[in-house]
């Protein structure tokens, strides 16, 4: 049995040399004339790591552990040692500019264990993956499924347990997320495999397990090409990389957080096409789709989108922004961060660092002469007033704001201290949505609705046929019987066996009347704002999601996912 005490005291020994090491190093550092850095506490930047061989390091006792330019940072042990002068001339002969740094052997043995994790990733430029067109052909005809991705991945993975290499796994991971259309691919180490998550059309699906052993190489790797920091392995961290693929690049946005077995990562996939929707193809309502187009053309005005993160707000506003584009009007945008370029705007990023905020951001913005602002999210008072202001002074104002409908935006604004008469004059259109998936159309499958499903729908379709009774179905017009008929999801090869392909949006808006401009001005709930917006026809989210059941568009399951189906119906 192992004595916990000896434990205890061989931890204090090292813990006590590691303190002489670094003690002497110190003092060495004096008679050097050169600069101490304790180079266990300090990150290595591996592109400056590289430029020296390994062994070449360990004979001459350095370490580069930092390149800015032609500015490299050298961490040095014994600065007269030959072996040591040499490789600086060698650098200084490629144009280096050396700068040296004293250190204990035991901060260079930390730097070079750095090496071993390099050398698991093939030299890589940073901040870009080039797969090739054949192989993502091959992988596109090879995955019809899930299943077949996990069976590649299964493959690679018993390959980079023989053979060392992971680059092969890495490529299938990726090429299966953008065959997939994923919008996300989650790497999460849990207790005795790593699990390999993809988000389809919003929801997570879990894809494949593969050996832990292989986690810290694939880690290793992600984080070399998306310019994080190797050797920190206790914070997070964001970083980024491109996909180069055909004519285009796919930019991933990658994160790694510390968890109890491991780094988890995240990547988020960027994919021009899933933002190349048009404003005439947002799918709304034909009566809702001619109050947008009124809105959003008109030369001023605060509208706002809500909802919560994920249901596509971005793409509506992209859409919208498209639209009203044109080489007469000056759009500017403030987002958080830019997830896509869109041509003919002028898009600038908040940056928290420098103290680039949405607000100074949108008061910068004002002096550029603008015609349209899009500010990515209203978070604070200061934001929403001048947002506000912003629209009274002739400019056209886009924002979003996290309320869960279309009426909580007005209390929202109150809640933020914008004084509820400005409100009126200002706030023109909000607007709430949601995404919800579509059946597959090769196998979604008819059932008849169970009795309380009859009730819920019989309940919503009245509220309907009371605001639009033209948009309800003949065939669920009357009384609903056997022979009305839902659907449920199947599972095909075209849906990767998930039942569901593809997303569309439900929506609900209020329009500034004066009716809704009455009841702003008395500090109203959200239910008094809905009252007052009831006389505009406008159907809300269940109710247009619900069109979509009945339609076979989708499922009661898929809409009770984002939308409360049984609150109060006004």
């Amino acid at each position: 049995m192992i004595d916990p005490n000896s434990q205890t005291t061989d931890k204090h020994l090292q813990d006590l040399r590691e303190k002489e090491a670094e003690e002497l190093a110190q003092t060495l550092s004096g008679r050097y004339g050169l600069p101490y850095l304790d180079l266990s506490k300090t990150a290595i930047n591996t592109d400056a790591l590289r430029l020296i061989p390994e062994d070449e390091a360990r004979l001459a006792a350095v370490a580069a552990f930092k390149v800015v330019n032609k500015t490299l940072s050298l961490a040095i042990l014994a600065p007269n040692k030959p072996e040591a002068q040499a490789v600086i001339k060698d650098l200084e002969g490629k144009n280096f500019k050396v700068e040296l740094f004293m250190v204990s052997e035991v901060g260079l043995e930390s730097a070079w264990t750095r090496y071993s994790e390099v050398s698991l990733s093939e030299k890589t430029k940073a901040g870009l993956i080039e797969i090739s067109n054949e192989d993502v052909t091959r992988l596109t005809e090879q995955f019809k499924t899930l299943t077949d991705i996990k069976t590649e991945i299964d493959k690679e993975s018993g390959l980079a347990l023989s053979q060392g290499g992971i680059s092969g796994i890495l490529e299938v991971i990726l090429a299966g997320g953008l065959v997939t259309d994923a919008s996300d691919i989650h790497i999460e180490p849990e207790q005795e495999t790593i699990r390999l998550r993809y988000r389809l059309d919003g929801v997570l699906q879990d894809v494949a397990d593969f050996p832990l052993k292989i986690h810290r190489q694939i880690i290793s790797r992600l984080k070399l090409v998306s310019g994080m920091k190797l050797n920190v392995k206790e914070a997070a961290q964001d970083g980024r990389f491109s996909i180069a693929l055909e004519n285009s690049d796919i930019e991933i946005r990658s994160s790694v957080i510390p968890s109890a077995y491991g780094e988890s990562v995240v990547m988020r996939i960027l994919n021009p096409k899933t933002i190349e929707l048009t404003f005439a193809k947002l799918g709304v309502e034909t009566r809702l789709f001619e109050i947008f187009n009124r809105e959003i053309h008109k030369p001023n005005g605060l509208v706002l989108l809500t909802g919560p993160t994920g249901s596509g707000k971005t793409t509506t506003l992209y859409a919208f922004l498209r639209e009203i584009n044109s080489p007469e009007n000056k759009v500017i945008t403030i987002e958080d961060p830019i997830e896509y370029h869109l041509g003919g705007i002028n898009q600038t990023q908040v940056n928290k660092k420098q103290g680039y905020t949405f607000l100074l951001g949108l008061r910068s913005a004002l002096r550029q002469d603008p015609d349209v602002i899009m500010v990515g999210e209203i978070r604070d008072s200061e934001t929403a007033k001048t947002a506000v202001q912003s629209s009274l002074t002739g400019h056209l104002v886009f924002s979003t704001l996290h309320t869960n409908n279309a009426q909580g935006a007005i209390p929202r604004l109150i809640d933020l201290e914008v004084n509820p008469k400005i409100i009126t004059s200002s706030l023109t259109l909000s607007i709430a949505q949601r995404l919800l998936r579509k059946l597959c159309p090769h196998c979604k499958k008819e059932i008849a609705p169970t009795e309380s499903e009859k009730e819920l729908l019989s309940a919503v379709i009245q509220s309907i046929k009371e605001k639009r009774s033209e948009l309800v179905p003949e065939n669920w017009q009357g009384e609903i019987t056997e022979a009305n008929k839902i659907f449920v999801a199947g599972g095909c090869e075209q849906c990767n066996g998930i039942g569901y392909k593809g997303r569309e949006g439900v929506f609900e808006a209020i329009v500034m009347d004066d009716a809704v401009a009455a009841a702003t001005i008395t500090n109203p709930s959200e239910k008094e704002i809905k009252i007052a917006a009831k006389p505009q026809g406008i159907l809300d989210m269940r109710q247009d999601g619900i069109l979509k059941v009945i339609t076979g568009r989708t499922t009661l399951e898929e809409l009770s996912r984002v939308v409360d189906l049984y609150e109060e119906i006004i």
